[in-house]
């Protein structure tokens, strides 16, 4: 913040503004979007990760292993996202701090679950309460990237199976002809070849995840959504030195540039991918390539 910015009341229109705009909840807001920008990075890897692990065990040849990836798939799809992230946080959390509970303190003879009430030692809490406050932001952060990962996992490994399956088969009867075991066939022709037809389910998928970034705010996490809201209220504790009326829409605006603009610039990455998966390749767009190649 400037330093004429002492005193807002005194000011005009463009110095309250340049104060209004670089006090440090704004900062905190701006660091919001880094925020958001690390979710997608850290999230769509692992879930892609998740996604593959899916979809090998839904191809599996052993039943059970096949029945949990197709059970993972069939039962995370069918439950609605918001209902999903608002069950598996809290469920994961009492998870872990079970978990230390059982470890820490083996002296504890009262129940953990006390009606409605789940109680743990002081110990097992996550994160303890005299942690500092980046701990507590980055394990709230680390819950948001596992539950998203977890939900968009599953329908990753819907694509990635349907991709498998749509690799023609006499590929894969063709390379165990010339002597190449099951896993030397699934490793050098069938995963090669199955991004071609899993690039355009997954750039679906990329732009359900960066429009689902907004549910940060369920998580417990401040989000673009959770300042955008704060910041354009007028009955807010976050302006005490400049009120000003309902900016709400205003925010809001921006924040729908932004994702316009980001899913923007992911279409024209997404495209120059595909471009060079498909280049050589049996299909529609291998195809439309070689023929526009000069002669």
């Amino acid at each position: 913040m400037f330093s004429y910015c002492a005193d807002p009341d005194t000011l005009g229109t463009f110095r309250w503004f340049s104060c209004y705009l670089t006090n440090g909840v704004h900062m905190s807001f701006y660091m919001s979007f880094l925020k958001v920008l690390a979710l997608l990075a850290v999230t769509a890897p692992v879930a892609l990760g998740f996604g593959f692990a899916g979809a090998m065990a839904a191809r599996a040849r052993f039943a059970p292993i096949s029945w949990l990836g197709k059970g993972y798939i069939a039962i995370v799809r069918g439950v609605p996202d918001i209902a999903f992230f608002l069950f598996f946080v809290i469920a994961l959390d009492q998870a872990f701090e079970w978990t230390r509970h059982k470890v820490l303190c083996p002296e504890w003879t009262d129940p953990i679950r006390q009606g409605n009430d789940f109680l743990v030692c002081s110990a097992a809490k996550l994160p303890l309460g005299t942690s500092p406050e980046w701990v507590h932001e980055t394990y709230g952060f680390s819950l948001a990237v596992i539950t998203f990962a977890i939900v968009f996992g599953a329908f990753a490994a819907n694509v990635l199976f349907g991709a498998m399956r749509a690799v023609p088969h006499a590929q894969l009867e063709t390379a165990e002809a010339y002597g190449m075991s099951h896993r030397q066939t699934f490793w050098r022709i069938l995963v090669p070849q199955m991004w071609v037809f899993a690039l355009p389910g997954l750039s679906n998928l990329w732009m359900v995840l960066i429009k689902a970034t907004p549910l940060l705010f369920l998580l417990g996490v401040e989000d673009i959504v959770y300042w955008a809201r704060e910041l354009g209220g007028t009955k807010t504790s976050k302006f005490t030195s400049y009120p000003h009326g309902d900016w709400r829409m205003w925010y809001f605006l921006f924040l729908l540039v932004f994702y316009l603009a980001f899913t923007r610039v992911s279409e024209i990455f997404l495209e120059r991918i595909m471009t060079k998966l498909t280049y050589g390749q049996a299909t529609s767009g291998g195809e439309a390539q070689r023929k526009g190649a000069p002669a």
